[in-house]
């Protein structure tokens, strides 16, 4: 196999590799051209070119090769069975290469030291050891008194550094390479304000203009559109990225030949600054490319949203308060009409468009009778909107659906207050309380009906639990309604979304409208005052209805949530309102945020002239000899880490790479690696384990004594016995008990593991590494009567592999015990001796009256424990590496949950559960999409 060192896709021949790299309109396109600039300075042989014969190939069609993941040992043979080809169409005469422009290090060149930068790179400062220390000092968020006080230090006056004060260094770095600058106007409104209006912006073109020429967005953006089908047939549609819909299609239909289509994010809400007090509030509004990929998009670390201008927040002095939030829109709408100017001049050029038709009659300057008459037709007052003279701008297409506030935040509003009515307060609350914990997630202690101020975060966190938690409590109509709404948004959430999950989409809205009466029947739907509603005027419900259109207009809706902007008001807003003096925020924001960016632009550029000026490789990858040694939950420091925002999540996290660890410690040589490995790949899973085990020596018969397991022994014995049979084949989980009375064992001592880490794949990416996630195997102990044992899938069937079978070949099972055999010494070594080994108790799914697997109401497959004729649970031992992920379990409460249960009790006297598959959205795709 051969990869493409544009993409690291694989390919069966360098010829292969050749004609993809040749495509006239593939992002690998650019990094040859990028290539072939840098040849000069780092001599690098050009790419080589197409074959003539590749002329005859059809130029407006390209197979495109998506689902392989980094080439890890023992998984590229198996991955090779999941690539996915589909057809993908590219627009004909979009995008066209005109010249050689001006790149990133030509723009920052360009500034008055270019020539003092020759001789000293890190000009102003006068060596890139001062550089980094002052680029520390800008970003650490220390006040200037604070940076005085440190530069005061008798240690600090030792160090040889050109500047002696904070106001030198923001002195210095007001000289660095400037990126779009900003500029501040008063704005005039139309009635009178407490205090003066100012506008404080930046260009838009040359922020789009500094996005569109970053580096680090090498790529990873498109620059035409283009339609992707399943099959090569092209029946089935599929839709992720913005350049996959139909709007930036039919807008480079209206545009010449060869050019580009920009499309433009814009992200605006209102965010208080002061902490605590007062009522000092900022309106950024953000600005970002719709061709940057979704995956890089949504990353905090990425920087791809900027901020462009805070709108001013006026204090009208207007008598009715109605109309001073009339007033406060209008002039929104109105410094957009500023701000965005120079994007309308440029999308305007060479297209020619008819003005907009009037349709109310009462003059606008009449605010209190225009709004009167804006009101039925549930308009806001605003007379000018922003778009009014932007060409091709189309309300109905740019307004996308926006999970955070209209999918999630319409849960909270009414689908969870549905289901608090319906099982009743104190019971919800009770069985939110005795869920058994899950590492890394909230749990709901003290239940969910009396939560206030609830983030984002905390609805998806919910709607975790909720179907499984109503189920029994509630009518099971109503149960089916909720639960349809879940299916839509899960759903609707994918990042690939095809016209065959389009009709899902829909069919999971239909199915709501179907059973929704039941809500009103049971009288869950109520108002203020607990007042009950029979009718369902709910606007974020009826926004439901242009979720699938707006995919096959713009894409994959999960890309346009508002998480990461949401997020961006800190770093963009509140960080720099906290380095201030508390007073006149606007302009010591808008200076942090350009001393910070020409201190980014200055870090990534002389990055870049280091690395062409110096042919020194990066050091070669290598194994610390305490690599594996470490004992905490923690990520650890010394491995790599992807810093990403899951926008399902909505928060920042350092994912580690289980997989690239693994790679490294079977590549290491200078050391014999621990037995058996910490961290080692299991087809599509990454397994790791602490280096020191919890338990270092115990007796065999004192691991059942601990873990309340008293046919220990014997499924030791059995497993053995299955071991020589199978040669490292799958285990089985089940049978009777071959081994019976007590047994003998080659060994007699284990070492113990109290939990394990599972890593996986995206399911539709299977190059975005998940978090991984923590599963605890711990014995009983003062806080946890019952001990701690999670549910995870245990692989099963060779003929199947997770996730794309489902549960099909795959086994739910509860993790008991995670150990290892510390065998006697002698020359011949067993295969088992190198395996870590778990203990596990197996479930089985109940099937349905109606004959299916999965319950009709919450659509959940049904389990139960499996048990032996004696009457205990059915356990056996496997090889760890059958494990392949965590799953979540929710007891079946019935109609009224037992008041005895508790969230340390619940999983040992609870006899059937739920397989909950709306645990995350990774496992519902793999348990939805295998049916």
């Amino acid at each position: 196999m051969v990869r493409c060192p544009g993409c690291s896709k694989r390919f069966k021949s360098e010829q292969s590799v050749t004609c993809h790299l040749s495509q006239p309109r593939h992002s690998c396109l650019g990094w040859t051209n990028d290539l072939a600039r840098l040849s000069d300075a780092l001599d690098i042989p050009a790419p080589p070119e197409a074959p003539p014969e590749y002329d005859t190939f059809d130029r407006d069609y390209e197979m495109e090769v998506d689902g392989d993941i980094e080439e890890f040992p023992g998984a590229g043979e198996v991955y090779a069975d999941e690539i996915d080809v589909r057809r993908t169409e590219y627009f004909d005469g979009a995008a066209e290469v005109v010249g050689l422009g001006q790149s990133f290090l030509d723009v920052f060149d360009q500034d008055e030291y270019t020539e003092e930068r020759k001789d000293n790179l890190y000009y102003p400062f006068a060596t890139k050891q001062e550089w980094k220390f002052s680029s520390f000092l800008l970003r650490s968020g220390m006040s200037m008194a604070g940076i005085d006080e440190l530069l005061d230090l008798e240690l600090m006056r030792k160090v040889p550094l050109s500047f002696r004060t904070a106001k030198e260094l923001r002195a210095r770095c007001e000289m660095l390479p400037s990126g779009p600058r900003w500029s501040c106007r008063p704005v005039t409104t139309s009635h009178l304000t407490k205090s003066p209006v100012r506008l404080f912006y930046r260009d838009p073109v040359e922020c789009l203009e500094a996005l569109f020429s970053n580096p680090t967005f090498h790529d990873k953006m498109d620059f035409s559109p283009r339609r992707v089908y399943e099959m090569s047939a092209r029946l089935v549609r599929v839709y992720d990225e913005w350049m996959t819909g139909d709007a930036a299609w039919n807008f480079q239909s209206s545009i010449p030949h060869g050019a580009t289509v920009v499309g433009t994010v814009l992200s605006s809400d209102k965010t208080t600054i002061s902490t605590m007090t007062g009522d000092r509030v900022a309106h950024p509004l953000l600005i970002s490319l719709a061709n940057i990929h979704m995956s890089t998009r949504t990353k905090l670390s990425s920087k791809a949203f900027l901020l462009t201008a805070l709108l001013p927040v006026a204090k009208f002095l207007h008598p009715t308060k109605r109309m001073r939030g009339v007033l406060q829109d209008r002039l929104v709408h109105q410094c957009l009409n500023i701000v965005l100017k120079p994007l309308k001049i440029a999308a305007a050029i060479g297209i020619m468009m008819s003005d907009p038709i009037a349709s109310i009659k009462a003059d606008p300057l009449d605010i209190e009778a225009y709004f009167l008459e804006c009101k039925p037709y549930r308009l806001n007052g605003v007379s000018e909107p922003f778009w009014a003279d932007w060409p091709l701008a189309e309300p109905t297409i740019f307004f996308t659906p926006e999970p955070l506030h209209h999918w999630h935040r319409e849960f909270w509003d009414h689908d969870a207050k549905w289901c608090i009515i319906a099982v009743g307060h104190a019971e919800i609350d009770f069985r939110f309380s005795v869920l058994q914990p899950v590492t890394g997630y909230r749990h709901f202690k003290d239940g969910i009906s009396k939560l206030k101020q609830v983030t984002g975060r905390t609805h998806r966190d919910i709607q975790r639990y909720i179907i499984g938690v109503i189920a029994g409590g509630a009518p099971q109509k109503l149960i089916i309604a909720v639960r349809a709404m879940m299916d839509f948004r899960y759903l609707a959430q994918a990042p690939s979304i095809s016209e065959n999950d389009c009709q899902r989409i829909l069919a999971a809205l239909q199915e709501f409208h179907d059973h929704k009466q039941s809500i009103i029947d049971a009288g869950a739907r109520r108002g203020a005052k607990n007042k009950t509603i029979d009718n369902f005027y709910i606007p974020k419900l009826e926004l439901l209805q242009s979720v699938v259109p707006s995919i096959r207009q713009v894409g994959s809706i999960v890309q346009w949530s508002a998480d990461i902007t949401e997020h961006a008001h800190i770093t963009e807003i509140k960080d720099p309102a906290r380095a201030s003096n508390n007073n006149n925020y606007d302009p010591q924001i808008v200076r942090y945020l350009d001393r910070e960016e020409k201190r980014r632009r200055f870090d990534l550029a002389t990055s870049l002239k280091e690395t062409l000026c110096t042919r020194e490789g990066p050091p070669a990858d290598r194994v610390d000899d305490n690599e594996d040694g470490v004992n905490d939950d923690e990520d650890e420091a010394d491995e790599e880490q992807e810093v990403s925002v899951d926008v399902s999540h909505g928060g920042p996290r350092s994912v580690t790479n289980y997989f690239i660890r693994a790679n490294r410690l079977l590549q290491t040589t200078h050391k014999s690696p621990p037995t058996p490995p910490r961290s080692f790949i299991a087809y599509s899973t990454a397994i790791n384990l602490t280096h020191d085990p919890n338990i270092r020596r115990i007796l065999v018969d004192d691991v059942a004594d601990k873990f309340c397991l008293p046919d220990f022994r014997g499924a030791l014995a059995d497993y053995l016995q299955r071991e020589q049979r199978l040669k490292g084949g799958l285990h089985g989980i089940g049978g009777p008990r071959q081994a019976l009375g007590p047994c003998a064992l080659p060994f007699d001592y284990v070492q113990v593991w109290f939990k394990v880490r599972l890593q996986e794949m995206s399911y539709y990416d299977r190059h975005l590494v998940l978090p991984a996630q923590t599963v605890n195997a711990s014995p009983p102990n003062s806080e946890q009567e019952h001990g701690r044992f999670d549910t995870v899938l245990v692989h099963t069937d060779a003929n199947y592999e997770w996730p794309k079978s489902g549960l099909n070949g795959h086994t739910v099972v509860q993790l008991r015990v995670i150990f290892h055999p510390l065998s006697l010494r002698r020359e011949h070594r067993h295969s088992w001796e190198d395996d870590a080994l778990a203990y596990v108790e197996r479930f089985d799914v109940v099937p349905q009256p109606d004959g299916s697997q999965v319950d009709h109401a919450t659509q959940m497959h049904v389990l139960k424990r499996a048990l032996r004729s004696n009457g205990l649970p059915m356990g056996d031992i496997i090889p760890l590496k059958q494990l392949r992920s965590h799953v979540h379990v929710i007891p079946r409460f019935g109609r009224v949950a037992d008041s005895r249960l508790k969230s340390t009790n619940v999983m040992k006297y609870s006899s059937t559960f739920y397989l909950n598959r709306y645990f995350s959205k990774e496992l519902y795709y793999a348990l939805s999409n295998s049916y």
